[in-house]
C-alpha cells in the first residue's frame, strides 16, 4: 500500500482501537484474527496456521497431511477494497475481508476467496467476465438455547408466535422492524446496495436480493451480510439461522446464484445475440453446469442438513434439468430482456460458502463455453427427472461423488478437493456418532 494509501486508510479507521482481520474458511465462516489499528496502519504481516481453512464446522481439524504436515503459516493479507467500520460495534471497531497468501506471495490452494479469484482470472483470459447476483434466505428466530428443542419463531405485536400464514406479507406484527431498520442501516453503513426484500414461504423466513455485479464484490457482500446479520439479530435479542432446513415440514433456506457473462471491452452479454436470441455460448454455459453439477453437489450443499433441503424438492430442485422460469428445474432461466438473459442456479443452499459456490457455478459453465457442451432439451410443467440428471441425495453419495471427480481436481486443485473431501468427512462421521430423537421415538419401541 502506498504512503497515500495509509494516510487515507488512516484517516477512515480514526478512532478505531481493533480491526478483526478474517478471510472465509471452506464453511464460509469468518475466521482470523483481531490486531491493533496501529499495527494494522503499519502495515505488519498478520499470519494464521494453514489448518484454519479445513476447520471443521463443529470445530477440530482433518489430519495435518491435508493442510501440511507441519501446519505452517498462511499471511493475511487485506483487501483494501473490503476494509470497513463495524456499524453494529459498540465500541469502535474495524473489520478487513483478507486473502489467506502462503508466505512466498502465492495464493493458498485452500482459501477459496483465492478459488473465486482464479476461476474470475480464466474468464479474463477469453475476454470475458462473469456477472452473478444471489438471493439470500434466512430464517429469524427467538433465542434457542437448548439445540434439543425446535426453532421458534419471535413473539409478535399481538403476543402470538407467527404461524405460517404471513408469505410475502408486509404487515409488521412480526415486531421485527426495529431488527431490520438497523439492518438496513448497516448494510449502508458497508456499502451493501439491496435491491429487493420480502417474507419468504416460511415461518419467519426473509430474503433479500442483492445487485447483480462482479463475483468477488458479490461473493464479498453475501459474506458480509450473513455476518452482519448474525450480530445485528444479538443486539435485537434474536437469532439468525442460515441452516439449509431449520423447520421440520417447512421450506428450507437457498442462495440461489444469477449469472451471466459478459464481454470485458464492450460489456455485451454474450448469451444473446444482435437479434436478441440466444447464443451457442448460452446454450454451451448451461451445458456445463448440467455436466458438473452431481459432482460439484457438496460444494453447493456442504452439511447433512443440507440434504433435508434437497429431499423436499418443492422449490429447492435436486437436479441438474433447465427450463425457462420453471421453479421445479435446478437450472431456472428468469423471465427477461436479451440483456439480462441469465442462467439461475438454484441447487444451492443458505449454508453454503458465497466464494466456493460462486466459483464451482462458474467454473462448470466456462467448462461448457471452452468444451461447447451442448445441455439437455428444456422441461417444463411437471415432470420426472432423468436418471442422468439426478444429483446426489445424501451428503455421504455427495461426498463420493466428488471423490470419483476428475473435472473437480482439474477445476480447483487436488489440494483443495482432498482437504474439503477430509473435513466434510470428519463433519459426517461427527453426525453419525449422534442418536436423534427420531430414533429415539420410532425405534426403541419396536427393537
Amino acid at each position: 500500500m502506498t504512503t497515500d494509501g495509509r494516510s487515507s486508510l488512516a484517516e477512515r479507521l480514526s478512532g478505531i482501537d481493533e480491526i478483526e482481520c478474517v478471510t472465509p474458511d471452506l464453511n464460509g465462516v469468518p475466521r482470523g484474527k483481531v490486531m491493533t489499528a496501529e499495527g494494522f496502519l503499519e502495515g505488519r504481516r498478520l499470519q494464521l496456521a494453514r489448518g484454519v481453512l479445513l476447520q471443521c464446522i463443529m470445530g477440530g481439524y482433518p489430519p495435518a497431511s491435508f493442510y501440511g504436515s507441519d501446519d505452517g503459516d498462511l499471511a493475511l493479507n487485506a483487501d483494501p477494497a473490503q476494509i470497513h467500520r463495524l456499524p453494529w460495534s459498540d465500541s469502535p471497531r474495524a473489520l478487513a475481508i483478507c486473502d489467506a497468501d502462503e508466505l512466498d506471495g502465492r495464493s493458498s490452494g485452500l482459501s477459496t476467496r483465492a478459488l473465486l479469484k482464479r476461476v474470475i482470472a480464466n474468464y479474463a483470459a477469453r475476454g470475458l467476465a462473469p456477472v452473478v447476483a444471489t438471493e439470500l434466505e434466512f430464517f429469524v428466530f427467538a433465542p434457542n438455547s437448548d439445540p434439543q428443542q425446535p426453532f421458534q419463531p419471535p413473539l409478535g405485536l399481538d403476543g402470538r408466535r407467527e404461524a405460517g400464514y404471513s408469505a410475502f406479507s408486509v404487515a409488521s406484527n412480526s415486531g421485527l422492524r426495529p431488527f431490520f431498520e438497523e439492518v438496513y442501516r448497516c448494510m449502508a453503513a458497508l456499502g451493501l446496495p439491496r435491491d429487493t426484500f420480502m417474507h419468504e414461504m416460511g415461518v419467519s423466513q426473509f430474503e433479500i436480493n442483492l445487485l447483480h455485479g462482479d463475483p468477488l464484490l458479490l461473493a464479498d457482500q453475501t459474506f458480509l451480510f450473513k455476518h452482519l446479520l448474525k450480530e445485528v439479530a444479538l443486539k435485537h435479542g434474536l437469532i439468525v439461522v442460515c441452516m439449509a432446513k431449520p423447520l421440520a415440514k417447512t421450506p428450507g433456506s437457498s442462495m440461489h446464484i444469477h449469472q451471466s457473462v459478459v464481454e470485458q471491452d464492450s460489456g455485451r452479454n454474450i448469451f444473446s445475440d444482435a437479434a436478441g436470441e440466444a447464443t451457442p455460448a448460452f446454450y454451451h454455459f448451461i451445458g456445463g453446469q448440467q455436466a458438473a453439477l452431481a459432482d460439484f453437489t457438496l460444494l453447493f450443499a456442504p452439511n447433512v442438513n443440507s440434504y433435508q433441503r434437497l429431499c423436499h424438492p418443492y422449490a429447492s430442485p435436486n437436479n441438474a434439468c433447465w427450463s425457462h422460469d420453471n421453479r421445479a428445474a435446478g437450472l431456472r432461466i428468469p423471465a427477461s430482456s436479451p440483456v439480462a438473459r441469465r442462467v439461475e442456479n438454484r441447487l444451492p443452499g443458505a449454508d453454503a460458502n458465497p466464494y466456493l459456490a460462486l466459483a464451482a457455478s462458474l467454473a462448470a459453465g466456462l467448462y461448457g463455453i471452452e468444451q461447447e457442451l451442448q445441455p439437455s432439451k428444456p422441461i417444463q410443467g411437471v415432470f420426472e427427472v432423468p436418471d442422468e440428471l439426478s444429483l446426489p441425495c445424501t451428503m455421504h453419495a455427495a461426498i463420493e461423488r466428488l471423490k470419483r471427480s476428475q473435472l473437480a481436481r482439474e477445476l480447483f486443485g487436488s489440494e483443495f478437493i482432498e482437504g474439503y473431501i477430509a473435513t466434510k468427512t470428519l463433519e459426517l462421521t461427527s453426525f453419525f456418532d449422534e442418536i436423534t430423537p427420531w430414533e429415539r421415538r420410532v425405534l426403541a419401541a419396536q427393537a
